[in-house]
C-alpha cells in the first residue's frame, strides 16, 4: 500500500503533522509518498531532515498511490481532484484551517484516523461533480468541479446577462454580477454565502444561484442534475470570468457554455463514527446558544 500527502505551503500544515504520519506508516510498514514543493517548502522553513520519496505531477501521484491524505483545509481538498482526477482514488481530507465542511478530520485524531485509513475502518462518500462543454482548453482538460461552476463579470465592469437553459428550454435571463451551479457538494460553499439552500451530499440536484441580481425576486432553484444546463452570456465587456471551484479563465462574450453532470465522482473517505450531518452541525454552530 502507497498513501499520498498533498499539501500547501502554509504555516497551517506544520512538519509536526508529516512526522506523526511517517512514524504511524513506517511501522506498518505503509509506503508514504508527499507532494514534492511542500516538502520543498518543510525543508526552507522548517528545516525538515526526514528524507521522504515524492512526487510532482498528476500522473506520479496516480501511478503509485492507493490513498491520498489532504492536508489542509476545503480548498486543498479541491487541489487534489485536479492530481487524482477520474481515478476514484479515495481522499482523506485533515483539516489544519479553518472551517472544514469537507477536510472533516481534526487535526488531533490525526494519528487515530490515520490508522482507520489503514484498517480500512472507512465507507466512500461519492460525491458527484459538475462538468462543462465549451472552453476545452479553459483548465488543461480538468473541466470538472467538486463545488461549483460560477459565472462572472469581468473586474468592477457593468453587470451581466446571462440566457439560461434546461435540456434546451429557457429558463431565465439573469441579470447580475454572475451566476453559481452548485453540486449538492458545493452547497455550504458560495452558493450558501449567495443565499442559496444547503442540500445533503446524495440529493442529486444542482443549485442555480443568482450573484447580487438586479432583479431582488429572482431566487436560487433546484434543478435536478440529470439535466443539461446551457448559459450565453452578454454584456458591455468583450469577455467574462468563469471557475471551477478555485480555478479560473477568461472567456470570450457571446461564448455557449454547457454544464452537466460528470461521468465520475469523486471519492471522499468516511471514517467510523463520521457523518455529514454531524459535521453541518457542528461548522454551522446550530443548537449552540451563545446568549449563555
Amino acid at each position: 500500500m502507497t498513501i499520498a500527502i498533498y499539501a500547501r505551503s502554509t504555516k497551517d500544515n506544520e512538519p509536526k503533522y508529516i512526522e506523526q504520519i511517517y512514524s504511524f506508516l513506517k511501522n506498518e510498514k505503509i509506503n508514504l509518498i508527499i507532494y514534492g514543493p511542500y516538502l520543498e517548502f518543510l525543508k526552507e522553513k522548517h528545516n525538515f531532515n526526514l528524507k521522504l520519496n515524492t512526487y510532482s505531477t498528476s500522473e506520479e501521484l496516480i501511478s503509485k498511490a492507493d490513498y491520498v491524505i489532504s492536508l489542509g483545509g476545503d480548498g486543498t481538498m479541491l487541489e487534489t481532484l485536479a492530481l487524482i482526477r477520474n481515478t476514484g482514488i479515495p481522499v482523506l481530507g485533515v483539516n489544519t484551517g479553518r472551517l472544514g465542511f469537507l477536510a472533516s478530520v481534526n487535526k488531533t485524531e490525526l494519528t487515530k484516523s490515520i490508522k482507520k485509513l489503514v484498517k480500512e475502518k472507512f465507507t466512500l462518500d461519492k460525491r458527484e461533480l459538475i462538468e462543462i462543454e465549451g472552453c476545452d482548453n479553459c483548465f488543461d482538460g480538468v473541466n470538472y468541479a467538486l463545488n461549483e461552476f460560477t459565472i462572472h463579470k469581468k473586474d468592477s465592469s457593468a453587470m451581466i446577462s446571462i440566457d439560461t437553459y434546461v435540456d434546451g428550454v429557457f429558463l431565465n435571463s439573469y441579470f447580475a454580477d454572475g451566476l453559481i451551479v452548485s453540486t449538492p457538494t458545493g452547497s455550504t460553499a458560495y452558493s450558501l454565502s449567495c443565499g442559496g439552500p444547503i442540500m445533503i451530499p446524495d440529493s442529486e440536484n444542482f443549485i442555480i444561484t443568482p450573484i447580487a441580481p438586479h432583479n431582488l425576486n429572482v431566487r436560487p432553484i433546484i434543478i435536478s442534475n440529470n439535466k443539461q444546463l446551457s448559459f450565453k452570456v452578454i454584456g458591455r465587456s468583450d469577455s467574462f470570468n468563469i471557475s471551477l471551484d478555485s480555478r479560473s479563465a477568461q472567456v470570450p462574450a457571446n461564448t455557449e457554455l454547457k454544464v452537466k453532470r460528470a461521468s465520475f465522482r469523486f471519492n471522499m473517505v468516511n471514517l467510523e463514527g463520521q457523518h455529514f450531518f454531524t459535521t453541518l452541525r457542528n461548522k454551522m454552530m446550530w443548537g449552540i446558544d451563545k446568549r449563555h
